[in-house]
């Protein structure tokens, strides 16, 4: 037996955890991200500071931030390895919320320690704590709930020998990952016990690579044999898998092109024969093109929301079916799919075995050449653009797209900037293109890029981030400089929300709300600057290559600041997005939009199946 506070137990059992898979054997968690109040500096803080050869403390500035950086990096890491993000009570906790619901919707592993009030009730209420006339078991941290895949509230030191292990079977699955929240109050952290001195032995977590049902299987290869316009959708759950070398094989051997989902992007390198880049809303129009054909839909550990499946309108073929092949049991089942539910690779793999000899016909391939040709000589076209400030976003995204080495990162999240990117780069390996789109949380960028870094310090990173997102949250700045992550930000100021105000014009609001009108001078660029970066403004193309190369060099994070013209954007290649528009206005604009809405809603399929 161990005599430990709970806290201090705490932090030995999380510096033990391992995952393998495939033989291959890592540290679980990380580190642990920080920020210290009362509700945790002298429970988690001293125990992080007493046994701090055991497990890394990371200090960041904010606690939003830093569960994106926690989710990036276990997104970077394929959820083999992730960190853990610590708070005090009351605001630091409900701050862990938005990035909260970011990890669980994109299904990545976080772990959540916030503190949390007196178990005992002696010196209620306390501080920052919210009062119910209704129960006294209830805290700020009950907002957790909905957003965690896992939660508990640890009121006794004992109670972690059940907690900690429920929470790793959780953060270590393939299907039911996300945030994990222990909240856990400041008197019990400090309370000791004494613990079993097994409870601290070193221990493996196995992810497995479940087999799909064999029957579902054979089912599945039959549908791909009868099939003549089939299409593949590769999600996050390939690249999770380790699959993108199997879905290649797969696809030079049956013919079958190959669209990605944001999440799924860099599956396939850009320029295989197979590869039709993104699809739906932000996609490529040679993939929304054969998607609005395809007589069957192999969809690969994606969860098909609205923007893969254009609000539920790319699929225009009456007979159309579905296979889902997906870890996750809810995803495989969507649009009466027939489900393997299985790890990506392991029926990759299987699948490639039945289908050995088959392959689609040649009028199919050329098709699927023709679009590709088009497809190439229009990205080709965007990035040639030589414009001068105010830029076309297009042209950014290209510039930095050719000066990224093959094993460089992109990242983004939220605003115009992840459809520029989905459509137009170019990913050669896989796990280079990371986008929190899941969510697409304003804020995430910063810090999600952090997270990448810290994953893979060998990777230069590239963060394209807009300057509505980037006044949300860029304080994680002084962080990567604190911590001696270097990144390189894309700082792409429009003035304003540019894809919001795109979207409301298109709804007839004439981009109401969304344009910043200073009264004062603002500059973004001294801001980076303040917070330790070092700035490079750009006004040409000359100056914009310039600045790439110094920043490369730069022996820190580096800004670069680039105007863009908001009415300069990438068209929407034969996409639609399910937006509601007022049925009745006075206003023109906002009532022929609503004409083009109702037309659009007539391409939609209801419920699981085609009208």
């Amino acid at each position: 037996m161990t005599r430990l506070t709970m806290a201090q137990a705490l932090v030995r059992f999380l510096s033990v955890q391992f995952s393998e898979r495939d033989g291959r054997r890592q540290p679980f968690f990380a580190g642990v991200f920080g920020i210290f109040g009362h509700g945790n500096v002298a429970g988690v803080g001293q125990a992080l500071d007493q046994m701090s050869d055991r497990l890394r403390y990371y200090q960041c500035r904010n606690e939003q931030a830093m569960v994106h950086t926690a989710a990036a990096f276990a997104k970077m890491s394929n959820r083999l390895r992730t960190l853990a993000c610590t708070t005090s009570i009351g605001p630091g906790a409900t701050n862990l919320v938005t990035g909260a619901a970011g990890a669980t919707i994109n299904r990545l592993p976080v772990l959540l320690l916030p503190g949390d009030i007196f178990a005992n009730r002696a010196p209620a209420p306390v501080l920052q704590q919210l009062e119910s006339g209704q129960t006294q078991d209830v805290s700020v941290n009950d907002c957790l709930r909905p957003v965690s895949r896992y939660w508990d509230r640890i009121y006794r030191p004992e109670q972690l020998l059940g907690a900690l292990p429920d929470a790793m079977r959780v953060l270590t699955s393939p299907a039911d990952t996300g945030a994990v929240t222990l909240a856990l109050p400041e008197d019990t952290q400090t309370e000791a016990f004494d613990y079993p001195d097994a409870f601290f032995d070193e221990r493996v977590w196995t992810i497995a690579r479940p087999r799909g049902d064999a029957g579902a299987i054979a089912r599945a290869a039959d549908a791909i044999r009868s099939s003549t316009t089939p299409l593949i959708i590769a999600g996050g759950g390939v690249l999770y898998s380790e699959a993108a070398d199997a879905l290649r094989r797969f696809a030079e051997m049956t013919g079958i092109g190959v669209a990605e989902t944001q999440a799924g992007k860099s599956a396939m390198p850009w320029d295989h024969p197979l590869a039709v880049g993104g699809i739906g809303v932000t996609g490529t129009s040679t993939a929304n093109r054969l998607a609005r054909a395809a007589d069957l839909v192999i969809a690969i550990g994606t969860r098909l929301s609205d923007f893969t499946t254009m609000s539920n309108s790319a699929f225009a073929h009456p007979q159309v079916r579905f296979i889902g092949i997906n870890v996750c049991e809810l995803d495989a089942f969507k649009h009466a799919a027939l489900p393997v539910v299985a790890d990506a690779r392991q029926a990759i793999e299987e699948l490639t075995v039945l289908l050995a000899g088959h392959s689609t016909t040649a009028e199919y391939r050329a098709t699927l050449d023709a679009g590709r040709r088009d497809w190439n000589a229009e990205v080709d076209r965007v990035y040639g653009q030589r414009t001068a400030s105010p830029f076309a976003q297009g042209e950014v995204v290209g510039a930095v797209n050719q000066f990224a080495r093959p094993q460089d990162v992109v990242v983004g999240a939220a605003g115009s900037v992840p459809g520029d990117l989905h459509k137009l780069w170019r990913a050669t390996r896989p796990n280079t293109y990371h986008l929190e789109y899941g969510y697409s949380c304003m804020g995430y960028e910063i810090a999600g890029g952090l997270g990448v870094k810290m994953a893979d310090p060998s990777r230069e990173v590239f963060v394209m981030v807009g300057d509505g997102s980037y006044l949300m949250m860029a304080q994680e700045i002084v962080t990567s400089v604190q911590e001696g992550f270097k990144l390189i930000i894309v700082l792409l100021d429009s003035h304003g929300y540019a894809s919001i105000g795109a979207l409301s014009q298109s709804i007839g609001s004439g981009g109401f709300g969304t344009q910043f009108t200073y009264q004062v001078p603002v500059d973004l660029a001294a801001n980076a600057a303040s917070l330790g970066a070092v700035v490079y403004r750009v006004t040409d193309r000359a100056t914009l290559d310039a600045a790439l190369i110094a920043a490369r060099a730069a022996d820190r994070t580096a800004v670069i600041y680039v105007q863009v013209d908001r009415s300069k954007g990438v068209p929407g290649y034969e996409s639609w997005w399910d937006v509601p528009v007022a049925e009745v206005s006075e206003q023109p604009t906002v009532r022929a939009a609503r004409a083009r809405w109702e037309e659009g809603r007539k391409r939609q399929r209801r419920g699981d199946h085609a009208e």
